[in-house]
């Protein structure tokens, strides 16, 4: 299984990627690399300068290919499927609790 390693500085970014809407929460990835639904990946991702990784294990969930025709970049989102997961749901929208009510578009919706 790939790791992916994922740097999110600022709360804008993490907004951006962070896919609320899916169960255990997911991030969209910027990527060109090709990867497949269902795919299981795993994620070193480093949320707003904290001083450790959180080591997640996903399913991709959603792609954006290049040339999709959207003003989306190409990628795929990651659902979270293991325990660790589940922590860094709480924590990213503890993050963005001031912007829960936001109607600024993601990068999946």
């Amino acid at each position: 299984m790939e790791t992916i390693t994922v740097l999110i500085k600022d709360k804008s970014a993490l907004y951006s990627a962070y896919m609320r809407f899916v169960i255990n929460g997911g991030l969209f990835i910027s990527t060109s690399d090709d990867y497949e639904m269902g795919e299981k990946v795993s994620l070193s991702l480093n949320l707003m300068n904290e001083n450790s990784c959180h080591a997640l294990t996903g399913k991709v969930i959603w792609k954006t290919p290049p040339h999709s025709g959207s003003n989306k970049p190409n990628g795929i989102g990651v659902q979270f499927i293991n325990p660790e997961g589940l922590l860094v749901k709480n924590k990213i929208e503890a993050y963005l609790a001031d912007l829960s009510k936001s109607d600024k578009s993601t990068y999946t919706l």
